[in-house]
C-alpha cells in the first residue's frame, strides 16, 4: 500500500512536472483492489506543496478517507466510477491541459496526424458531449466512450482529459502524449492552407501495432 501511495504521488507530480495541470486542478488515482481501496491527490491541494503523506485513501465505496486525512479530489466519484467499470485498470488520471482544453471547446477529436500519435493510442483521441458532474454523468460519459472507441484517452466537452491505464504513472504518461498530440495538431491544422489529411488506418495499425510489441522497449 506504501508503494502504491508513492506511485500515485509521484504520478501526480509527473503532471505538474509536465506543466500538464494548473493551480490545484487535475489528479491522479491508482487502485488497491483487494484492498478495495483508491489512493488520490487531496482537493485544493497546491502541486508544489504536495506531499507523499498528504495523498489520500478512499473506500470503492465511497467511504471517506481516514481519521485526520486530508479530504480527497471532488473528482473522486469519476475515478471510482471507472475503477468499478473497467476492472483491467490501475491508475485514472485528469488534467485541463491546455491544447487538450481547446479541442474539447472545439469539440472536435484529435485525429492521427503524426505516427507518435499512431504509435501511442493508435486512432483519434475522441471528445464527448458535454455533462454536468452530478452523480455518475461524467463516469458514465466516459465510460460510453471508451466501449465505442477502446482509446484510453478521452476529452470531456468543455472540460477536460481523463486517462486510463494499468498503472496511475502509465495513466499520468498518456495524458502527457495527449496533450503533445493535441498540441501538434492544433498548429498543422492552423497553419495548413488546405485540409491536412490523418494517416491512413492501414499505416496507423502498423505503427501502433510495432510501439506495444515486444518489439519496442525493455523486458
Amino acid at each position: 500500500m506504501d508503494k502504491l501511495k508513492e506511485s500515485v504521488w509521484r504520478a501526480n507530480l509527473y503532471l505538474w512536472e509536465n506543466r500538464l495541470v494548473y493551480g490545484t486542478q487535475g489528479n491522479v488515482s491508482g487502485i488497491d483492489r483487494k484492498k478495495r481501496k483508491i489512493y488520490i491527490k487531496p482537493s485544493g491541494v497546491a502541486y508544489e506543496s504536495l506531499k507523499k503523506e498528504m495523498i489520500t485513501d478512499v473506500g470503492l465505496d465511497g467511504s471517506p478517507a481516514g481519521k485526520g486525512s486530508l479530504k480527497p479530489s471532488v473528482d473522486t466519484p469519476h475515478h471510482i466510477f471507472l475503477y468499478k467499470n473497467l476492472p483491467g485498470i490501475g491508475g485514472v488520471c485528469h488534467t485541463h491541459s491546455r491544447f487538450i482544453t481547446v479541442f474539447s471547446i472545439l469539440g472536435i477529436p484529435v485525429p492521427v496526424l503524426t505516427t507518435a500519435h499512431g504509435d501511442v493510442f493508435g486512432r483519434d483521441i475522441p471528445v464527448t458531449r458535454y455533462v454536468d458532474n452530478l452523480g455518475e454523468n461524467i463516469g458514465k460519459e466516459l465510460l460510453k466512450t471508451y466501449g465505442k472507441t477502446g482509446c484510453n484517452a478521452i476529452i470531456l466537452g468543455k472540460h477536460g482529459l481523463f486517462t486510463v491505464a494499468e498503472t496511475p504513472e502509465k495513466s499520468a504518461f498518456y495524458a502527457l502524449m495527449a496533450e503533445y498530440c493535441a498540441e501538434v495538431s492544433y498548429y498543422a491544422i492552423s497553419a495548413a492552407k488546405s485540409r491536412i489529411m490523418p494517416l491512413s488506418g492501414k499505416e496507423i495499425e502498423k505503427w501502433y501495432g510495432r510501439y506495444h510489441s515486444s518489439r519496442y522497449g525493455q523486458k
